[in-house]
């Protein structure tokens, strides 16, 4: 006589099919809130970043007397033009052109690249008086 009552050795295909389903729901809340963390975290970079440089700007003009040229008459550069310093860049740093860099005045500019261009932020600037934009919970 056999035993109606074995024991099964697998999963059936109901239960496969559950387990990827729920895989599925956590994936599509999971991967763009990591996404989201991941450009917050190059934005304070990029903002870290545009601080240092305006500290740089107020040093020269500490020394200079005005913020378009250096201590011997050149005219001025960052030492740097990309958020972070080293590996993949997600911003890109300079003097704002569209707002020209005078004796009592400039904007630093922070340019969003590559995957960073989808952050709601957008493009950070940062005045000599201390003005920064986009003033909505990005800074």
């Amino acid at each position: 006589m056999r035993n109606l009552q074995q024991s099964s050795k697998g999963f059936t295909l109901i239960e496969l099919l559950i387990v990827v389903v729920i895989v599925g729901i956590i994936s599509a809340i999971a991967i763009p809130s990591y996404i989201n963390s991941t450009r917050k975290a190059h934005r304070a970079d990029a903002e870290q970043a545009l601080t240092q440089l305006s500290q740089f700007m107020e040093r020269n003009y500490t020394l200079a007397g005005r913020y378009d040229k250096d201590s011997t008459g050149a005219n001025i550069a960052l030492p740097y033009s990309n958020s972070p310093q080293q590996g993949t860049t997600f911003y890109t740093l300079a003097l704002s052109t569209t707002s020209a860099v005078t004796q009592t005045s400039y904007v630093l500019v922070a340019t969003p690249v590559g995957g960073q261009v989808k952050d709601t932020c957008g493009t950070l600037t940062l005045s000599n008086t201390g003005v920064k934009t986009p003033t909505t919970g990005c800074w």
